[in-house]
């Protein structure tokens, strides 16, 4: 998520607000934010619709308890979840729901979860290794890097982190915990840094960059947990129903992408001289590719710079 520090303004706010607004102007109408976070687009949204009712989920109980301030002023209309993503079936239907009109994704870590060094999601700061945005769970990022295996290791980090030099950082984190554990952020930024050969370490920001997100990815099963939550999140809305996705990397922004076409691609088998009943798309695209920050979003807030952000309508009840 992509709040900035100041007042946890959310990422391309007016973008977000312009893709949702016609399925959010009937009083009633119910936005479900599946990542609330510090609530920055949901308070947008309720402020400028005084009909629209809330569903917010987040996986961080620290979230939700600042985001429950945060809403006070609309609190009959606020239903406040401690979840991940991939229940929203669920919570939907516990609200006594079957559809609702708008979905918000604002994927990813937080500001807020950023800045509290003790979370260790940060490689600019030296923390505990931990990175868990649901901190009731078990896994911890540190658990990942002192006791997988080194091929298991270097997996996480070439898939979820495209790291070019997994093996090395991998098979040096491996030597290291030998002699005692790794567990700290800052002892794994200089790990990283010092696997990384000296040429690939002048350019592309931190060496630890992408080290961090796989590990961040891994720990909290983002990628699984998007795979499931999205197409329960197509199915949850109501024909003119919106959804908006905030994606941070291309990992997250590829499944966005791969969903979105199948849901919006006639199905009909080629060859066919018309289409088969019920064989055409289900929702229609809102953004051609991925909507981008102005340069001047980007300048008030550096940590928009990767946000990629998709949106569609549902045209079509399922067959």
């Amino acid at each position: 998520m992509g709040e900035s520090t100041a007042g946890h303004l959310p990422v391309m706010a007016d973008a977000v607000a312009a893709l949702l607004a016609p399925a959010l102007t009937a009083d009633g109408a119910v936005l479900l934010d599946a990542t609330l976070g510090r609530a920055g687009h949901a308070r947008a949204l309720l402020a400028a619709y005084p009909g629209l009712v809330l569903i917010g989920v987040d996986a961080d109980a620290t979230a939700i308890e600042g985001s429950r301030d945060a809403l006070s002023a609309y609190a009959g209309r606020v239903t406040l979840v401690h979840s991940w993503y991939d229940e929203i079936a669920a919570i939907v239907a516990a609200a006594g729901l079957e559809r609702v009109q708008g979905i918000v994704f604002d994927l990813g870590v937080s500001s807020p979860q950023l800045d509290d060094l003790e979370r260790g999601f940060a490689y600019s700061h030296d923390a505990p290794l931990d990175m868990r945005m649901d901190r009731t769970s078990a896994l911890t990022a540190a658990e990942v890097v002192n006791r997988y295996p080194a091929a298991e290791l270097a997996r996480v980090l070439r898939e979820y982190g495209e790291e070019r030099f997994a093996r090395r950082i991998a098979d040096a984190l491996v030597r290291e915990r030998s002699r005692s554990p790794v567990t700290s952020t800052g002892r794994l930024s200089e790990i990283v840094r010092e696997s990384i050969p000296a040429a690939a370490r002048r350019t592309g920001g931190n060496p630890a960059k992408r080290t961090f997100q796989a590990l961040r990815i891994e720990v909290n099963g983002e990628l699984t947990v998007l795979g499931r939550a999205l197409p329960a999140a197509l199915d949850l809305l109501s024909v003119g129903g919106r959804i908006a996705v905030l994606a941070y990397h291309s990992l997250e922004d590829r499944a966005v992408k791969r969903v979105f076409t199948a849901a919006s691609t006639d199905t009909t088998p080629p060859g066919l001289p018309v289409p088969l009943p019920g064989s055409g798309p289900r929702f229609r695209l809102l953004t051609r590719g991925a909507l981008r920050p102005s340069a001047e979003e980007v300048a008030a807030n550096p940590r928009a710079a990767s946000a990629r952000l998709r949106a569609a309508e549902r045209i079509r009840k399922a067959a």
